[in-house]
Protein backbone atom coordinates (compact mmCIF):
# COMPACT_ATOMS: atom_id res chain seq x y z
CA UNK A 1 0.00 0.00 0.00
CA UNK A 2 1.16 3.40 -1.18
CA UNK A 3 2.31 5.84 1.90
CA UNK A 4 -0.18 8.70 1.66
CA UNK A 5 -1.91 11.24 4.22
CA UNK A 6 -5.12 12.74 4.45
CA UNK A 7 -5.82 16.14 2.72
CA UNK A 8 -8.30 18.48 4.49
CA UNK A 9 -11.21 17.07 2.05
CA UNK A 10 -10.06 13.71 2.77
CA UNK A 11 -8.85 12.73 -0.48
CA UNK A 12 -5.55 10.47 -0.10
CA UNK A 13 -2.59 12.81 -0.64
CA UNK A 14 0.88 11.42 -1.85
CA UNK A 15 4.06 11.30 0.45
CA UNK A 16 6.43 10.99 -2.40
CA UNK A 17 6.41 12.36 -5.81
CA UNK A 18 7.79 9.16 -7.14
CA UNK A 19 3.86 7.63 -6.15
CA UNK A 20 2.70 10.34 -8.74
CA UNK A 21 2.43 8.72 -12.20
CA UNK A 22 3.26 12.03 -14.38
CA UNK A 23 6.26 12.62 -11.86
CA UNK A 24 7.42 9.09 -12.43
CA UNK A 25 7.60 9.56 -16.29
CA UNK A 26 9.36 12.90 -16.20
CA UNK A 27 11.95 10.98 -14.15
CA UNK A 28 12.37 8.44 -16.56
CA UNK A 29 12.50 10.73 -19.40
CA UNK A 30 15.15 12.68 -17.28
CA UNK A 31 17.05 9.51 -16.21
CA UNK A 32 17.08 8.23 -20.00
CA UNK A 33 18.03 11.82 -21.43
CA UNK A 34 20.90 12.09 -19.28
CA UNK A 35 22.18 8.63 -19.87
CA UNK A 36 22.44 9.25 -23.19
CA UNK A 37 23.58 12.57 -23.48
CA UNK A 38 26.89 12.11 -21.01
CA UNK A 39 27.56 9.08 -22.95
CA UNK A 40 27.56 10.94 -25.92
CA UNK A 41 29.71 13.91 -24.64
CA UNK A 42 31.95 12.26 -23.20
CA UNK A 43 33.05 10.12 -26.25
CA UNK A 44 32.72 13.62 -28.16
CA UNK A 45 35.21 15.46 -25.81
CA UNK A 46 37.74 12.51 -26.33
CA UNK A 47 37.57 11.99 -30.02
CA UNK A 48 38.06 16.06 -30.41
CA UNK A 49 41.53 15.58 -28.24
CA UNK A 50 42.15 12.42 -29.66
CA UNK A 51 41.72 13.72 -33.26
CA UNK A 52 43.34 17.00 -32.66
CA UNK A 53 46.64 14.53 -31.00
CA UNK A 54 46.35 11.85 -33.87
CA UNK A 55 44.80 12.97 -36.74
CA UNK A 56 46.40 16.88 -36.95
CA UNK A 57 49.67 16.59 -35.49
CA UNK A 58 48.64 18.82 -32.36
CA UNK A 59 51.03 18.84 -29.33
CA UNK A 60 49.27 18.82 -25.47
CA UNK A 61 48.69 21.95 -25.34
CA UNK A 62 47.29 22.71 -28.87
CA UNK A 63 44.61 19.69 -28.24
CA UNK A 64 43.74 21.06 -25.11
CA UNK A 65 42.98 24.31 -26.80
CA UNK A 66 40.62 22.46 -29.11
CA UNK A 67 38.54 21.26 -25.81
CA UNK A 68 38.31 25.00 -25.35
CA UNK A 69 37.17 25.56 -28.55
CA UNK A 70 34.68 22.49 -28.21
CA UNK A 71 32.78 24.55 -25.14
CA UNK A 72 32.56 27.47 -26.98
CA UNK A 73 31.01 26.15 -30.16
CA UNK A 74 28.55 24.26 -27.44
CA UNK A 75 28.06 27.94 -25.78
CA UNK A 76 27.26 30.58 -28.78
CA UNK A 77 23.83 29.12 -29.36
CA UNK A 78 23.35 28.54 -26.07
CA UNK A 79 23.84 32.25 -25.30
CA UNK A 80 22.13 33.47 -28.08
CA UNK A 81 18.74 30.96 -28.19
CA UNK A 82 18.49 30.90 -24.27
CA UNK A 83 15.94 33.99 -23.90
CA UNK A 84 14.12 32.50 -26.52
CA UNK A 85 13.97 29.24 -25.21
CA UNK A 86 12.55 30.75 -22.02
CA UNK A 87 9.82 31.72 -23.42
CA UNK A 88 8.93 29.06 -25.84
CA UNK A 89 9.04 27.02 -22.35
CA UNK A 90 6.24 29.57 -20.98
CA UNK A 91 4.04 29.99 -23.97
CA UNK A 92 3.88 26.75 -25.91
CA UNK A 93 3.11 22.72 -24.17
CA UNK A 94 6.40 21.99 -22.37
CA UNK A 95 5.87 18.73 -23.26
CA UNK A 96 6.61 19.21 -26.80
CA UNK A 97 9.20 21.01 -26.61
CA UNK A 98 11.25 18.56 -24.59
CA UNK A 99 10.06 16.10 -27.03
CA UNK A 100 11.29 18.11 -29.63
CA UNK A 101 15.00 18.95 -28.51
CA UNK A 102 15.32 15.30 -27.53
CA UNK A 103 14.56 14.66 -31.00
CA UNK A 104 17.15 17.01 -32.69
CA UNK A 105 19.74 15.24 -29.92
CA UNK A 106 18.63 11.79 -31.36
CA UNK A 107 20.20 13.11 -34.79
CA UNK A 108 23.76 14.66 -33.84
CA UNK A 109 23.95 10.90 -31.88
CA UNK A 110 22.76 9.16 -35.43
CA UNK A 111 25.43 11.48 -37.29
CA UNK A 112 28.21 11.00 -34.79
CA UNK A 113 27.69 7.70 -34.51
CA UNK A 114 27.90 7.29 -38.53
CA UNK A 115 31.17 9.29 -38.85
CA UNK A 116 32.94 7.37 -36.44
CA UNK A 117 31.48 4.21 -38.15
CA UNK A 118 32.83 5.43 -41.46
CA UNK A 119 36.18 7.09 -40.41
CA UNK A 120 35.15 10.07 -41.63
CA UNK A 121 35.57 12.31 -37.94
CA UNK A 122 36.95 15.51 -38.20
CA UNK A 123 37.39 18.87 -36.03
CA UNK A 124 34.91 20.86 -38.43
CA UNK A 125 32.54 17.92 -37.69
CA UNK A 126 32.91 17.76 -34.36
CA UNK A 127 32.53 21.32 -33.81
CA UNK A 128 29.49 21.56 -35.82
CA UNK A 129 27.70 18.53 -34.21
CA UNK A 130 28.58 19.76 -30.88
CA UNK A 131 26.88 23.34 -31.57
CA UNK A 132 23.97 21.39 -32.65
CA UNK A 133 23.50 19.81 -29.61
CA UNK A 134 23.96 22.99 -27.45
CA UNK A 135 20.89 24.22 -29.78
CA UNK A 136 19.05 20.92 -28.43
CA UNK A 137 19.70 21.47 -24.80
CA UNK A 138 18.86 24.96 -24.18
CA UNK A 139 15.42 24.23 -25.27
CA UNK A 140 15.10 21.05 -23.49
CA UNK A 141 16.73 22.37 -20.44
CA UNK A 142 13.90 25.35 -19.24
CA UNK A 143 10.80 22.79 -20.50
CA UNK A 144 11.78 19.80 -18.18
CA UNK A 145 12.61 22.11 -15.26
CA UNK A 146 9.35 24.02 -15.81
CA UNK A 147 7.23 20.88 -15.73
CA UNK A 148 8.37 19.32 -12.24
CA UNK A 149 6.73 22.16 -9.84
CA UNK A 150 3.32 21.50 -11.92
CA UNK A 151 3.44 18.02 -10.99
CA UNK A 152 3.80 17.78 -7.63
CA UNK A 153 1.93 19.39 -4.97
CA UNK A 154 3.96 22.68 -3.92
CA UNK A 155 5.28 21.33 -0.14
CA UNK A 156 6.70 18.43 -2.11
CA UNK A 157 8.69 20.92 -4.70
CA UNK A 158 12.13 20.28 -2.74
CA UNK A 159 11.94 16.67 -2.40
CA UNK A 160 10.52 16.70 -6.23
CA UNK A 161 14.16 18.53 -6.72
CA UNK A 162 16.07 16.17 -4.76
CA UNK A 163 14.23 13.13 -6.29
CA UNK A 164 14.82 14.92 -10.03
CA UNK A 165 18.87 15.53 -9.10
CA UNK A 166 19.16 11.50 -8.06
CA UNK A 167 18.00 11.10 -11.57
CA UNK A 168 20.47 12.95 -12.98
CA UNK A 169 23.08 12.38 -10.83
CA UNK A 170 23.42 8.89 -11.19
CA UNK A 171 22.39 9.39 -14.89
CA UNK A 172 25.34 11.01 -14.70
CA UNK A 173 27.41 8.25 -13.56
CA UNK A 174 25.81 5.62 -15.49
CA UNK A 175 26.17 7.77 -18.73
CA UNK A 176 30.08 8.75 -18.66
CA UNK A 177 30.94 5.13 -17.51
CA UNK A 178 28.86 3.73 -19.96
CA UNK A 179 30.07 5.80 -22.72
CA UNK A 180 34.31 5.03 -21.72
CA UNK A 181 33.71 1.32 -22.09
CA UNK A 182 31.26 1.37 -24.87
CA UNK A 183 33.32 3.25 -26.82
CA UNK A 184 36.12 0.73 -25.71
CA UNK A 185 34.35 -1.96 -27.26
CA UNK A 186 32.80 -0.47 -30.23
CA UNK A 187 33.36 3.00 -31.03
CA UNK A 188 30.00 3.45 -32.43
CA UNK A 189 28.74 1.51 -29.85
CA UNK A 190 27.86 4.55 -27.69
CA UNK A 191 26.37 6.83 -30.00
CA UNK A 192 23.78 3.71 -30.91
CA UNK A 193 22.33 3.17 -27.33
CA UNK A 194 22.20 7.22 -26.97
CA UNK A 195 19.63 7.16 -30.33
CA UNK A 196 17.36 4.26 -28.39
CA UNK A 197 17.50 6.17 -25.40
CA UNK A 198 16.78 9.84 -26.78
CA UNK A 199 14.10 8.21 -29.05
CA UNK A 200 12.63 6.40 -26.20
CA UNK A 201 12.70 9.49 -23.77
CA UNK A 202 10.97 12.09 -26.40
CA UNK A 203 8.25 9.49 -26.48
CA UNK A 204 7.83 9.08 -22.97
CA UNK A 205 7.50 12.95 -21.86
CA UNK A 206 4.89 12.75 -24.51
CA UNK A 207 2.88 10.65 -22.02
CA UNK A 208 2.47 13.03 -19.43
CA UNK A 209 -0.78 14.48 -19.45
CA UNK A 210 -1.22 17.38 -20.94
CA UNK A 211 -1.08 20.49 -17.99
CA UNK A 212 -2.63 23.36 -17.90
CA UNK A 213 -0.84 26.14 -19.52
CA UNK A 214 0.95 28.89 -17.72
CA UNK A 215 -1.15 32.24 -17.60
CA UNK A 216 1.18 34.24 -19.97
CA UNK A 217 -0.08 37.18 -21.68
CA UNK A 218 0.53 36.10 -25.35
CA UNK A 219 -0.22 39.38 -26.93
CA UNK A 220 3.09 41.28 -24.68
CA UNK A 221 5.93 41.34 -27.63
CA UNK A 222 8.30 38.15 -27.03
CA UNK A 223 11.08 40.90 -26.61
CA UNK A 224 9.31 42.18 -23.57
CA UNK A 225 8.92 39.08 -21.89
CA UNK A 226 12.55 38.67 -21.89
CA UNK A 227 13.15 42.05 -20.00
CA UNK A 228 10.65 40.47 -17.43
CA UNK A 229 12.55 37.38 -16.75
CA UNK A 230 15.99 39.22 -16.60
CA UNK A 231 14.01 42.11 -14.56
CA UNK A 232 12.85 39.42 -11.64
CA UNK A 233 16.46 37.77 -11.20
CA UNK A 234 18.39 41.17 -11.05
CA UNK A 235 15.79 42.20 -8.07
CA UNK A 236 15.80 38.88 -6.25
CA UNK A 237 19.04 39.78 -4.43
CA UNK A 238 19.01 36.01 -3.31
CA UNK A 239 18.52 34.49 -6.59
CA UNK A 240 21.32 36.71 -8.54
CA UNK A 241 23.79 35.94 -6.18
CA UNK A 242 23.33 32.23 -6.00
CA UNK A 243 23.27 32.17 -9.89
CA UNK A 244 26.03 34.23 -10.11
CA UNK A 245 28.33 32.33 -7.58
CA UNK A 246 27.73 29.17 -9.00
CA UNK A 247 28.44 30.90 -12.81
CA UNK A 248 31.43 32.26 -11.29
CA UNK A 249 32.92 29.30 -9.55
CA UNK A 250 32.52 26.98 -11.89
CA UNK A 251 33.76 28.84 -15.05
CA UNK A 252 36.80 29.24 -12.91
CA UNK A 253 36.96 25.96 -11.11
CA UNK A 254 35.93 23.69 -13.96
CA UNK A 255 38.31 21.02 -14.67
CA UNK A 256 35.84 18.39 -16.57
CA UNK A 257 36.95 19.95 -20.07
CA UNK A 258 40.72 19.16 -19.24
CA UNK A 259 40.02 15.50 -17.93
CA UNK A 260 40.62 14.28 -22.02
CA UNK A 261 44.02 15.70 -21.02
CA UNK A 262 44.24 14.19 -17.54
CA UNK A 263 43.43 10.59 -18.66
CA UNK A 264 45.37 10.18 -21.84
CA UNK A 265 48.73 11.61 -21.05
CA UNK A 266 48.91 12.30 -17.65
CA UNK A 267 47.49 9.26 -15.63
CA UNK A 268 47.07 7.33 -18.87
CA UNK A 269 44.25 5.19 -18.15
CA UNK A 270 42.61 5.54 -21.71
CA UNK A 271 38.99 6.20 -22.49
CA UNK A 272 37.94 3.71 -19.95
CA UNK A 273 39.53 5.83 -17.30
CA UNK A 274 38.02 8.90 -18.98
CA UNK A 275 34.61 7.32 -18.52
CA UNK A 276 35.01 6.65 -14.59
CA UNK A 277 36.82 9.58 -14.25
CA UNK A 278 33.62 11.75 -15.88
CA UNK A 279 31.08 9.58 -13.60
CA UNK A 280 33.55 10.36 -9.98
CA UNK A 281 31.56 13.56 -10.10
CA UNK A 282 28.44 12.80 -10.10
CA UNK A 283 28.53 9.17 -7.91
CA UNK A 284 29.47 11.76 -5.22
CA UNK A 285 26.41 14.25 -6.48
CA UNK A 286 24.17 11.43 -6.34
CA UNK A 287 24.72 10.30 -2.86
CA UNK A 288 24.24 13.78 -1.77
CA UNK A 289 21.03 14.12 -3.78
CA UNK A 290 20.11 10.39 -2.14
CA UNK A 291 20.64 12.19 1.28
CA UNK A 292 18.47 15.42 0.46
CA UNK A 293 15.78 13.21 -0.96
CA UNK A 294 15.27 11.77 2.65
CA UNK A 295 16.03 14.70 4.50
CA UNK A 296 15.84 18.25 2.76
CA UNK A 297 18.17 20.82 3.35
CA UNK A 298 15.71 24.06 5.06
CA UNK A 299 17.76 26.02 7.25
CA UNK A 300 21.07 27.66 6.97
CA UNK A 301 20.80 27.08 2.80
CA UNK A 302 23.10 29.95 2.55
CA UNK A 303 26.02 29.10 4.13
CA UNK A 304 26.17 25.67 3.71
CA UNK A 305 26.11 27.07 -0.08
CA UNK A 306 28.91 29.29 0.47
CA UNK A 307 30.75 26.48 2.16
CA UNK A 308 30.18 24.23 -0.63
CA UNK A 309 31.58 26.18 -3.30
CA UNK A 310 34.78 26.55 -1.06
CA UNK A 311 35.33 22.97 -1.11
CA UNK A 312 34.44 22.32 -4.89
CA UNK A 313 37.32 25.00 -5.38
CA UNK A 314 39.64 23.21 -3.22
CA UNK A 315 38.90 19.46 -4.59
CA UNK A 316 39.40 21.14 -7.57
CA UNK A 317 42.66 22.11 -6.76
CA UNK A 318 44.39 19.10 -5.48
CA UNK A 319 43.53 17.26 -8.22
CA UNK A 320 45.47 19.48 -10.83
CA UNK A 321 48.64 17.98 -8.58
CA UNK A 322 47.18 14.26 -8.16
CA UNK A 323 49.31 11.55 -10.64
CA UNK A 324 47.14 8.83 -8.75
CA UNK A 325 44.01 7.63 -10.49
CA UNK A 326 42.49 6.47 -7.31
CA UNK A 327 43.38 9.65 -5.31
CA UNK A 328 41.75 11.96 -8.31
CA UNK A 329 38.77 9.68 -7.98
CA UNK A 330 38.41 10.76 -4.73
CA UNK A 331 38.96 14.28 -5.25
CA UNK A 332 36.18 14.02 -7.81
CA UNK A 333 33.88 12.42 -5.69
CA UNK A 334 34.14 15.33 -2.93
CA UNK A 335 34.23 18.14 -6.03
CA UNK A 336 30.86 16.92 -7.34
CA UNK A 337 29.65 16.26 -3.60
CA UNK A 338 29.78 19.86 -2.95
CA UNK A 339 28.82 20.58 -6.27
CA UNK A 340 25.09 18.96 -5.40
CA UNK A 341 24.70 21.17 -2.83
CA UNK A 342 24.81 24.36 -4.69
CA UNK A 343 22.77 22.68 -7.22
CA UNK A 344 20.12 21.71 -4.75
CA UNK A 345 19.80 25.51 -3.34
CA UNK A 346 20.16 27.36 -6.35
CA UNK A 347 17.20 25.06 -8.14
CA UNK A 348 15.12 25.13 -5.14
CA UNK A 349 15.37 28.78 -5.00
CA UNK A 350 14.00 29.15 -8.23
CA UNK A 351 11.31 26.66 -8.37
CA UNK A 352 9.71 27.96 -4.54
CA UNK A 353 10.27 31.99 -5.58
CA UNK A 354 8.94 31.73 -9.22
CA UNK A 355 5.40 32.85 -10.15
CA UNK A 356 4.29 29.48 -12.81
CA UNK A 357 3.98 32.17 -15.88
CA UNK A 358 7.68 33.16 -15.72
CA UNK A 359 9.39 29.98 -14.70
CA UNK A 360 10.09 29.15 -18.01
CA UNK A 361 12.11 32.62 -17.95
CA UNK A 362 13.99 32.32 -14.85
CA UNK A 363 14.96 28.74 -15.78
CA UNK A 364 16.41 29.39 -19.05
CA UNK A 365 18.56 32.73 -17.08
CA UNK A 366 19.58 29.86 -14.83
CA UNK A 367 20.40 27.47 -17.37
CA UNK A 368 22.01 30.13 -18.88
CA UNK A 369 24.59 30.21 -16.05
CA UNK A 370 25.03 26.86 -15.74
CA UNK A 371 26.10 26.44 -19.47
CA UNK A 372 27.94 29.43 -19.41
CA UNK A 373 30.22 28.03 -16.27
CA UNK A 374 30.35 24.84 -18.02
CA UNK A 375 31.08 25.65 -21.87
CA UNK A 376 32.95 29.16 -21.14
CA UNK A 377 35.03 27.03 -18.64
CA UNK A 378 35.97 24.62 -21.03
CA UNK A 379 36.92 27.63 -23.12
CA UNK A 380 38.88 29.40 -20.16
CA UNK A 381 40.46 25.85 -19.32
CA UNK A 382 41.75 25.37 -22.50
CA UNK A 383 43.56 28.99 -23.00
CA UNK A 384 44.57 28.60 -19.33
CA UNK A 385 45.83 24.77 -20.58
CA UNK A 386 47.87 26.60 -23.62
CA UNK A 387 49.47 28.75 -21.05
CA UNK A 388 49.73 27.01 -17.77
CA UNK A 389 49.79 23.26 -18.90
CA UNK A 390 46.72 21.49 -17.98
CA UNK A 391 47.91 21.51 -14.21
CA UNK A 392 48.42 24.91 -13.55
CA UNK A 393 45.35 25.61 -15.64
CA UNK A 394 43.31 22.92 -12.95
CA UNK A 395 45.24 24.54 -10.07
CA UNK A 396 44.75 28.02 -10.77
CA UNK A 397 40.90 27.68 -11.46
CA UNK A 398 40.39 26.09 -7.71
CA UNK A 399 41.67 28.85 -6.43
CA UNK A 400 39.49 31.41 -8.74
CA UNK A 401 36.68 29.60 -7.22
CA UNK A 402 37.75 29.49 -3.33
CA UNK A 403 38.81 33.53 -4.19
CA UNK A 404 35.16 33.98 -5.76
CA UNK A 405 33.33 32.29 -3.13
CA UNK A 406 34.75 34.95 -0.09
CA UNK A 407 33.82 37.98 -2.58
CA UNK A 408 30.49 36.85 -3.04
CA UNK A 409 29.87 36.16 1.26
CA UNK A 410 30.87 39.85 1.21
CA UNK A 411 29.40 41.06 -1.73
CA UNK A 412 25.55 39.59 -1.62
CA UNK A 413 25.16 39.32 2.51
CA UNK A 414 21.50 38.00 1.35
CA UNK A 415 23.30 34.28 0.73
CA UNK A 416 25.24 34.84 3.53
CA UNK A 417 21.96 35.47 6.22
CA UNK A 418 19.62 32.95 4.47
CA UNK A 419 17.98 30.62 6.91
CA UNK A 420 15.28 29.52 4.63
CA UNK A 421 15.05 29.23 0.63
CA UNK A 422 12.74 32.52 1.57
CA UNK A 423 14.21 35.20 -0.05
CA UNK A 424 15.95 37.90 2.87
CA UNK A 425 15.78 40.92 1.08
CA UNK A 426 13.43 41.86 -2.12
CA UNK A 427 13.70 45.48 -3.72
Amino acid sequence: MEETTESAIGVPMPRHPLQIRDYRIFWLTRFAGVIATLSMVVVLGWQVYDVARSDYGMSRSAAAFQLGILGLVQFLPLFVLTPISGVVADRYDRRKVAALSMGIDSFVAAALGFATWSDNLSLPLLFALAALHGVARIFFGPAMNSLAPNLVPAPMIPRAIATNAIAWQFASVLGPAAGGMLYAVFPTLPYIVSVVLLVLGSLMVLLIKPLRKPEVDRKKHPIKQITEGFRFVWHDRFLLGAISLDLFAVLLGGVTALLPVFARDILQVGPEGLGWMRAAPAAGAGLVALWLAVKPMEHNVGVKMLWAVGIYGLATAVFGFSYDLIFSLFLLLILGAADMISVFVRGSLVQLNTPDEMRGRVSSLSGLAISASNELGELQSGIAAALLGATGAVVFGGAGAILVTIIWAFAFPEIRNARTFAPVYRE
